[in-house]
This record gives structure tokens, sequence and C-alpha cells, in this order.
């Protein structure tokens, strides 16, 4: 069953999204862009629990291609949003398969960023059949250095975090497992109590923080117009921090601080839960797609402060050493984000090749 609730504004480009009823509890919000017939293409945002965006549909051609954009259960416009409930991967797996089912559609390739990546890989290991290429950006390992590097102080990051500090009720010593469980319990309560507030908006500029890192380094690395439109980009997040830091230590509710919470709520679920994947899956994924003669790009910004380059490296090579025909490997000068300068054109030559 599908509904169409006119829930947020729509444009021609990002439509109001309709909702694919998933069991007595979950509704699945999804958004068909692009050429109704034309290459089918699904978008797999990050997160967890983040939602697609407009800015994610920058590397295609929307006169040839049609997009797909589902929001993960809880996340996005999926209702209800935030919770956590029968929200596991292969529930996530299932619930694209019955969107691609709905639609009628018999194959489409994938284009998925960062925690994207891990949902794309189990999808396609799942319904190779179903799937005609895959486009990874900043393929995420689910490590515990990853994680902890999401989570845990850290010392690398100049001043950035020193203001966020103050609401990171996490300290240097606490052990990963003991972190994730505590923001997991907080996060369980009231989304609205000060600690809850503080802790989800520290979370953002942490992430926030990372980025800018990434792009940073990036810079002296770049020249000519692709040097300016990645300063223009840097100016664009720094602003966001700088106002995001302004709300930091406010003890009432704020625009956006709901989202926060349904989208941190979905985040430290998953990553307690190592994504519900067993140790090697991806690595079992990854093989299984090479003897299936999938193709794969494997697209990682150079500097990219949040998923390790290695994560793409390693597995573009274990694929190569299967069948080198169904891999290709890309290193733009950029850090983690879809719409950094080099990012995007990679990512739109990418997915345009067989176009």
């Amino acid at each position: 069953m599908t509904r169409k609730i006119n829930a947020t504004p729509a444009s021609p480009h990002w439509p109001a999204p309709q909702w694919l009823a998933r069991g007595a509890l979950h509704r699945m919000a999804w958004r068909d862009v692009g050429a109704p017939g034309g290459e089918p293409w699904l978008l797999l945002h990050g997160g967890p629990g983040s939602g697609c965006q407009p800015g994610l549909l920058t590397p295609f051609d929307l006169q040839r291609q049609r997009v797909i954009a589902p929001d993960q259960r809880g996340a996005g416009a999926s209702l209800p949003r935030g919770n956590v409930a029968r929200n596991h991967l292969a529930a996530l797996v299932a619930d694209l398969e019955a969107l691609r089912r709905h639609l009628g559609l018999e194959r489409w390739s994938l284009l998925a960023g960062s925690w994207g990546t891990v949902l794309a890989l189990e999808y396609a290991r799942t319904h190779p059949k179903r799937v005609q290429r895959l486009v990874l950006r900043g393929a995420f390992g689910l490590t515990r250095r990853e994680i902890g590097g999401l989570l845990l102080p850290s010392q690398h990051h100049g001043k950035a975090l020193q203001a966020p500090g103050q609401a990171w009720p996490i300290r240097a010593n606490t052990p990963l497992p003991a972190t994730l469980s505590d923001l997991e319990q907080l996060l369980q309560n009231d989304a609205n109590s000060v600690t809850a507030l503080r802790t989800q908006r520290g979370w953002a500029l942490r992430e926030m923080r990372d980025a800018l890192h990434g792009m940073r380094r990036s810079l002296r690395h770049i020249t000519g117009a692709q040097a300016a439109a990645q300063r223009r980009a840097w100016a664009q997040l720094q602003r966001q921090q700088r106002r995001a830091l302004a709300q930091l230590l406010r003890p009432q509710a704020g625009k956006g601080d709901a989202k926060l919470w349904a989208r941190y709520r979905v985040q430290v679920h998953y990553l307690r839960r190592r994504g519900f994947l067993r140790p090697r899956d991806q690595d079992a994924a990854v093989r299984h797609l090479a003897r299936q003669a999938i193709t794969v790009d494997w697209v990682h910004g150079c500097f990219d402060a949040i998923c390790p380059p290695a994560n793409s490296a390693r597995w573009a090579s274990m694929q190569q050493r299967i069948t080198s025909d169904s891999t290709r490997l890309h290193r733009p000068a950029c850090g983690h984000l879809a719409h950094e300068p080099a990012m995007a054109a990679c990512l739109r030559s990418c997915v345009a090749r067989f176009v």
C-alpha cells in the first residue's frame, strides 16, 4: 500500500514523499525523481538515521535517469520518526526489495554514501539479480576505530571541539561499548531534557568538525576553479558550525532538535550493534559481488576524516583479485561529503558511464 501525504513542500526536482506501509508499525517514505522511463537508480542515504536530501541528486542527469530516493526506517520523512523497534539491517533490505516490486522494476543501479554503502552491499548480496551496478562513496567499514572516531574525544582537530566538549557526556577514557550504551540509554528517554539536547547538538557538531577537517586538508592539494569551489563549500559549512555552536548550550528545544534526536537515536541503535553485521560480512558481500560480476565504482575522498579511504582501497583490491573487469577505484581530492566539488564531479562521471 502506498499513500501520498502533503507533509513537506514539493519542488520540480524534489517532490513531496510517498509512503509504503511496511507491517503494522513502519511506513517508508520515498520519492520518485527524474525521467519516468529513464535508467532507474536507487539512492541510499548515509547516517544511519539521516534521510535523503535534494543535494544528493547532483550526480544524476534527471532528463535521462530516474532516481528512487527512500528514507530508511525511522529516518527522514519515514514514520514513525526515530523509531528503532523492528529496525535492523535485514528489515531495511526487505524494505528496498518491497519498493522495487511495488514500482515494477526488474533491476536498478545503486548510488550509496557512507552508511548507505553498508546497506547497498547487503542488498546486492541478498538480491544480486536485481542490481545492475553500484557506485559506492566513502565506504563505511563499521570498525571500532571508525565508530570510536565519531564518538570519543580526539586531539587532531584543533579547537573545533572545545565548545562541544562542554556538552559531550563521554570522557576520553570511556570504553567504546560503554559509550554506545550510555548514548543509547540517554536518547531513549526524553528528547527535550537538557542533557539530551546538548548531546545531540554536540554530536552534530562532531560530524561537522570531521567533515571540515577533511575539506581543509584537501585545500592544500587542489588549485584553480576546483579550489575556489571547495573554499566556498568549506566556508558554508563553517557558517553552519558557528550557528550550531551558538545554539549548543541553550536549555530549550529549538528548531531542528526533534530531527537531531530522531537521527541520533537511530544512529546509536545501529552503531551499538555494528550495523547488525558479523565481522567479515562486508568482505563476504564484496567477494559475492565479484563472483556475480556486478560492477562497482568505489569512490573515496583522499582526505576523508570520517571513513578511512583504506576501506574502499581494500575492497576494490579484493574484488579485483577475483575479477578485474568489474571494479574501479576513484580517489578524488576531497573529504567525505558528497557535495564537495571533486567528489560531485567524480560521482557524475561514474553515474553517467553507461548512460
